[in-house]
């Protein structure tokens, strides 16, 4: 009886850490996408039209999909990226909110005559 339970717990900390591991990887890549947002600025992401993709070349297929909403004040833009993956037919999330200006940190500079 000792041995199942001592295998049961095993593989259920084995479960955890995975499940761990991959929700690190989720905000990691919410924070990748956010940082690619806030670079280019939310107004010019917005205008894209491309809300939502994959992060591909990972242990599982990640999800991301953004939305905004403009507060109204100043240049200001609520951001929510939320990352999405399949373990073991179970859905998991994470989700990241901030608040970030609408122009970003890309000049595009013409060039000079």
């Amino acid at each position: 009886m000792a041995v199942l339970t001592l295998g049961a717990v095993g593989s259920r900390s084995l479960s955890w850490m995975r499940l761990n591991r991959q929700s690190e990887v989720a905000a990691a890549l919410a924070d990748k996408q956010l940082t690619y947002i806030d670079y280019i600025g939310v107004e010019d992401f917005i205008e894209t039209g491309q809300m939502q993709g994959q992060f591909k070349g990972f242990e599982q297929i990640y999800h991301w999909r953004a939305a905004t909403a403009y507060e109204g004040t100043d240049n200001l833009y609520q951001v929510t990226v939320t990352v999405s993956w399949f373990d073991r037919k179970r859905l998991h999330s994470v989700s990241v909110d901030t608040m970030l200006n609408g122009t970003g940190l890309l000049v595009v500079s013409s060039p000079q005559e």
